[in-house]
């Protein structure tokens, strides 16, 4: 004996056929990411921002380093040295001064300027570190 297959039948008012499309949301997605756009546009600019300010701190610390020990070594042109010492874009807003130079030891203070990613909209400051060497025998 076979097996009798089971159809539903549609009622008369009902549809045959395939299941009625629903009409495409036009433009939608379009409309949502040009709304994100702005958002992620700000938070990129940010961390590249974040990563300059913690480069100019580490910069700083390289100049004030490389002037203590040139300072405490030869008594030569120890600001000349901490500016060879760092990146070039960063070396022309660089101020480095003793801050304590005694006979022991000589302590050097390097200040970076911090670049902003979009010039003339925020002033970021400086980036301040000191390094302290000992004097060795001239």
């Amino acid at each position: 004996m076979r097996k009798r297959e089971f159809r539903w039948r549609a009622d008369r008012h009902q549809r045959v056929g395939p299941p009625p499309r629903r009409r495409p949301d036009r433009g939608q997605t379009a409309i949502e990411y040009l709304g994100w756009i702005p958002i992620l546009l700000l938070v990129a600019l940010a961390a590249i921002q974040l990563g300059i300010a913690v480069y100019a701190v580490q910069q700083a610390g390289t100049a004030a380093r490389a002037a203590a020990r040139t300072y405490s070594m030869q008594n030569g042109d120890a600001v000349g040295a901490g500016k060879a010492a760092i990146s070039d874009w960063l070396a022309d807003g660089t101020e480095i001064s003793p801050s304590g130079a005694g006979v022991e030891e000589v302590t050097m203070t390097a200040r970076v300027a911090i670049p902003s990613v979009v010039p003339g909209i925020a002033d970021f400051g400086r980036a301040t570190r000191s390094a302290t060497m000992p004097v060795t025998d001239r």
